[in-house]
């Protein structure tokens, strides 16, 4: 069984949810993992699926497409490794003037720390720059992670937050 990783961004319209949930629901794929988004008047999406081959897929999302509305992208990926995480989450967020190199700086803390961002969104609400992420961090090494964020932020003067992530239940 074929596991594909599937992009697909256009300009944003009611529907494409629907059109591409259909699309792939009636060549019998299963969808795993999804994500959605808007992102300035448009659409961005990302899913995992197990089922159909690669062509196929391409196939029935290539009506979507006509006329430039949708662009879609299939590419066969191997298997999830099952893995437990290695790190403890938090939640990062970082709130400011808006100015280049905010996610950079940020993330690179986080990297040099040994961390892995699992989820990172981000959004300009006028003159304010807002970044969320989810993070996971070596254990023991949040507060000098924190330090280091903090000073990150003050050289560019936003406002910096990483707390201990609540336990999701399912």
């Amino acid at each position: 069984m074929d596991e594909l990783a599937i992009t697909v961004i256009g300009r944003d319209r009611p529907g494409i949810v629907a059109d591409v949930a259909e699309a792939l629901a009636d060549l019998g794929a299963n969808l795993t993992d999804s994500t959605m988004t808007r992102l300035r008047g448009h659409f961005a999406m990302t899913l995992v699926c197990t089922g159909p081959d690669a062509g196929d897929v391409e196939a029935a999302l290539g009506p979507l497409a006509v006329r430039g509305r949708l662009l879609a992208t299939v590419r066969a990926v191997g298997p999830e490794e099952v893995t437990t995480p290695t790190g403890e989450p938090y939640v990062l967020s970082v709130h400011g003037a808006d100015r280049l190199g905010i996610v950079a700086a940020v993330t690179r803390v986080v990297a040099e720390a040994g961390g892995n961002i699992t989820d990172l969104t981000t959004r300009l609400a006028g003159p304010l720059y807002v970044l969320v992420a989810e993070v996971e961090l070596p254990p023991g090494t949040a507060p000098q992670t924190e330090e280091r964020l903090n000073a990150a932020a003050a050289g560019l003067g936003v406002d910096v937050v990483l707390r201990r992530a609540e336990s999701d239940v399912l």
